[in-house]
């Protein structure tokens, strides 16, 4: 049994619905990408999976179901979700978004956690005091991946991090991103416009078109071939 399993799940807006029935996988401590065009349906996959929209069919994590379930609920679980855009909470310091991503924690390492965060990202050690706001993107995506990992998850939904980034930014936060997950053991679903970077960065990938999964493998796989990559991935 995989980490996250999704069966058949549909999800939409009102009466618009974006995704029509996909399946896919994420094995404990496993890295994969979702990829697809605008308005392909990559986030709202993971807006599904964390609750933030109703969705039907089957979603279960670690062997339960999460369907119908809250988003804090989901995240007590041990999903977190770094949406896009970052959603850090721009008139509080860093300090205080980190403390509101361990907010449904109930042990008393939270402060050990945020200094070990601030010394992964020294930028947000040095900037601890500042609002979340005035820094610049990188600095705020790294702040927003920082506060996701303050609940201790086992799967983080990543939703295009490279967004709005400059190229060296986006390196620097994916080669800290891998640094990461490799060395607390963590599962990402990442969504990613930027092919050849989601590939080099995840082991298998998806990809969606128009609401369904239209093709699936490992990333070096899907890398190769010519038909995915010239009509989905544009590289």
């Amino acid at each position: 049994m995989s980490l996250l399993e999704v069966r058949g799940l549909r999800a939409g807006y009102g009466i618009v619905e974006v995704l029509f029935g996909i399946d896919l996988d994420v094995d404990a401590g496993e890295l994969v990408v979702v990829l697809g065009a605008n308005g392909s349906g990559k986030t709202t996959t993971l807006r599904a999976i964390s609750g933030m929209i109703a969705g039907r069919g089957e979603v279960t994590f670690d062997g339960s179901a999460l369907i119908g379930r809250r988003p804090d609920q989901i995240v007590g679980a041990g999903i977190a979700h770094v949406p896009q855009g970052r959603g850090t909470i721009n008139d509080l310091t860093v300090l205080e978004n980190l403390r509101i991503g361990a907010w449904t924690r109930r042990d008393g390492d939270v402060d050990t956690d945020i200094e070990q965060w601030c010394t992964t990202f020294p930028r947000l050690g040095e900037r601890r005091d500042q609002a979340a706001g005035s820094m610049s993107g990188g600095e705020q995506q790294m702040l927003a991946i920082a506060r996701a990992f303050m609940s201790r998850p086992r799967l983080l939904l990543l939703d295009e991090p490279s967004l709005g980034l400059a190229p060296l930014v986006t390196a620097e936060v994916f080669a800290r991103l891998r640094e990461i997950t490799t060395s607390t053991g963590t599962a990402v679903l990442l969504v990613e416009q930027n092919a050849n970077l989601a590939l080099d960065f995840a082991g298998r990938a998806y990809v969606l078109e128009a609401g369904e999964i239209v093709a699936a493998g490992p990333a070096s796989q899907l890398r190769h071939d010519e038909t995915v990559r010239k009509a989905y991935l544009g590289i």
